[in-house]
């Protein structure tokens, strides 16, 4: 059965974004004869706050959109993550990393031999200052920044390891190029001390977890799902279809953000729109 999800963070209000992102992912899954369902991504603790999920769920359903309950929490994941942070650590995939921005800021501003520091799904690719020569000895540490060694996960890659896109700007099958892995993404926080997850590695055992066979979202995503398709490899997860749409901006061409509260689903709500005249605003 073909199943999609939409998984919001309850750190700000909706905006006409995500009212896109959630209407396609639930319009397809209808289309389908599947299921639609709601995910709140409320890893970041210290930003989640009751009052804006509440917001979440009025704002969707006003839209007309419908899933099933209870929906999952990732607050009340957290074994999950750990467990599979316990096996990435096993595979000797994982180091401690206690390097600040500011360190890696500083290290990328003066690099070896004239080399260019790249920009990855994650912002700059890390200069691999803490990466030990081998594996870290002993139990993972409970409480630490764990960076995936990325040339030691991407030797265990194969060549039929890809994904498919459905979405308009990359529609295909996309392998995975270890070497470009190495270059373009490097190696990405899977633990945050503050956390004891990370977006990446939350979303992959999350989707896993639900059986999402057709992950929508916006195209901002699509070099992350890289990332997300080689820790299901190692983890040995499904890898669903990805459909990654157009992004919602404004009149200038500003992809829009959660601080665009005029933009915001409650306030179209509040002045009296429909969720047609969403839909159109949107275009769909």
């Amino acid at each position: 059965m073909i199943r999609t999800r939409f998984a919001p963070s309850p750190t700000g209000p909706l905006h006409l974004g995500h009212a896109y992102s959630a209407i396609l992912a639930h319009d397809m899954a209808r289309a389908m004869g599947g299921e639609f369902l709601l995910r709140i991504e409320d890893i970041d603790q210290s930003r989640a706050r009751p009052e804006w999920e509440a917001f979440i769920f009025e704002d969707l359903a006003w839209l007309g959109l419908t899933w099933p309950r209870p929906v999952m929490r990732q607050s009340d994941r957290m074994a999950a993550y750990e467990a599979a942070l316990d096996r990435l650590w096993s595979m000797d995939l994982l180091y401690p990393c206690t390097c600040t921005r500011r360190d890696i800021a500083e290290a990328l501003a003066a690099p070896q031999e004239g080399a260019a520091s790249v920009i990855g799904p994650d912002g700059p690719v890390y200069p691999g200052t803490c990466r030990p020569a081998g594996p870290p000895e002993g139990p993972r540490p409970a409480t630490a920044h764990l960076r995936l060694d990325m040339a030691r996960a991407a030797a265990m890659l194969g060549a039929e390891d890809c994904f498919e896109e459905t979405g308009p700007a990359h529609s295909g099958t996309h392998r995975i190029d270890p070497e470009d892995a190495c270059h373009t993404i490097g190696d990405i926080v899977l633990a945050r001390r503050d956390m004891g997850t990370s977006y990446h590695l939350s979303v992959v055992v999350d989707d896993a977890a639900q059986g999402i066979t057709h992950v929508t979202r916006g195209a901002d995503l699509f070099e992350a799902t890289k990332i997300h398709v080689i820790l299901q490899r190692l983890l040995d997860l499904p890898t669903p279809v990805y459909h990654h749409h157009r992004l919602i901006r404004d009149e200038i061409g500003k992809r829009l953000a959660k601080r665009d509260d005029a933009r915001a689903i409650r306030l179209y709500r509040a002045e009296g729109a429909t969720s047609q005249d969403i839909r159109r605003m949107v275009g769909l």
